[in-house]
């Protein structure tokens, strides 16, 4: 196993959970594609895009929000997020995080452990990263 990792955006495969989902996961580190005993990804949501209501068992689920605004729910209370807001979600929380904004919310999202994650995000389908996606995650401006 390599001592160190590294990739750019251009390395990141993007996934859709569900066809008709309204949000992509473009995975960075993995357990299955590079051996970490964790999951980070940036998820991005469509304008009015959301997840539904869920919750982890074993996992710890961060989140760091990139690009965006949006509202996040977790145990029926809910608080604006928004460019800077960090969110950590305690094993078992039921959640939502939801785009309000005017664009595309970005998320960057970790989960210590996995609690299979991985296997859930990798049992969708490949989704393609755009020029604005490329743009958020990588060091191209535009």
């Amino acid at each position: 196993m390599e001592p160190a990792i590294a990739k750019t955006a251009r390395n990141y495969e993007a996934w859709k959970i569900n066809p008709a989902d309204s949000n992509r996961l473009a995975l960075i580190f993995d357990p299955d594609a590079d051996g970490a005993s964790f999951i980070a990804c940036v998820e991005i949501f469509d304008v009015g895009g959301k997840t539904p209501p869920n919750m982890h068992p074993v996992g710890q689920e961060f989140f760091f929000i990139l690009k965006g605004e949006g509202l996040a729910t977790c145990a029926g209370k809910t608080v604006p997020v928004a460019s800077g807001d960090a969110l950590l979600l305690k094993p078992g929380a039921e959640h939502a995080l939801e785009n309000t904004g005017p664009g595309r919310l970005y998320c960057l999202t970790m989960m210590v452990p996995d609690d299979g994650f991985t296997a859930l995000i990798r049992s969708g389908v490949r989704s393609a990263l755009d020029d604005e996606d490329l743009a958020v995650l990588g060091r191209v401006h535009g």
